[in-house]
């Protein structure tokens, strides 16, 4: 088994959390290469048979543009942090229809005292957020067989910090998942210490956490006619 991350890992990010210009980032590039893109990019490509045995349909991609790994630049243009890097590193394993539109997917986030895995519809279009909110209310059995399962509740928790204070015009305020009508983002998470990230268990770890979070992608998929 691979130890894919290390304190040097966390070392960098601490680093550039602390002088997050371009100079420092650039002094410390070769740091930045061998202790966290690369590790990410062997991570990426060694759970691309785990991916597809949950989903052929969901990727694993370690093209080093354009693939699973989120750039390390920060888009800044409409911030008013303007700091030129994120001080975290993620990668996301999604849908093959991404391009087409926001998709659900499956998640790993890198950070010093703030690393998660999960997976969800994070804010989508309003055309989906409807019929992902129409499907729960036209499927409430299957929604509730999806997101009740005690495999995923005893593990992970529903992300609550975006949910609209009433019920969505055309609801009823008594629906039994009205507080899931709610929701503007479908996400389930929970948290790894960075010790579990830097296990030689890692893999393993993101295998059978994502492999429990497979009903609840799949209902998303099919709320908004993606093939699982």
């Amino acid at each position: 088994m691979t130890a894919y991350f290390s304190d040097a890992s966390f070392k960098f990010l601490h680093g550039l959390a602390a002088h997050n210009n371009k100079t420092w980032f650039n002094d410390h590039k070769p740091q930045y290469e061998e202790h966290l893109r690369q590790p990410f990019l062997r991570l990426i490509g060694d759970l691309q048979p785990d991916i597809e045995a949950i989903s052929p349909h969901f990727r694993a991609d370690p093209r080093t543009v354009g693939g699973s790994l989120y750039r390390i630049q920060r888009d800044a243009r409409y911030s008013h942090d303007k700091s030129p890097y994120k001080t975290w590193q993620g990668a996301r394993f999604y849908h093959e229809r991404r391009r087409l539109q926001i998709v659900p997917l499956f998640y790993l986030h890198l950070q010093p005292g703030n690393c998660f895995l999960g997976g969800g519809l994070w804010h989508p279009e309003p055309e989906n957020m409807r019929k992902v909110r129409q499907f729960i209310f036209d499927n409430p059995a299957s929604w509730e067989r999806a997101v009740r399962d005690p495999a995923i509740t005893r593990r992970f928790t529903m992300d609550t910090d975006e949910k609209l204070q009433r019920p969505p015009r055309g609801y009823p305020a008594d629906h039994p998942h009205i507080e899931d009508l709610k929701q503007r983002n479908w996400v389930y998470s929970r948290p790894l210490t960075d010790a579990q990230m830097c296990s030689p268990q890692l893999r393993q770890t993101l295998v059978k956490d994502y492999t429990t979070l497979a009903p609840f992608i799949d209902y998303l998929c099919a709320a908004l006619d993606l093939e699982f």
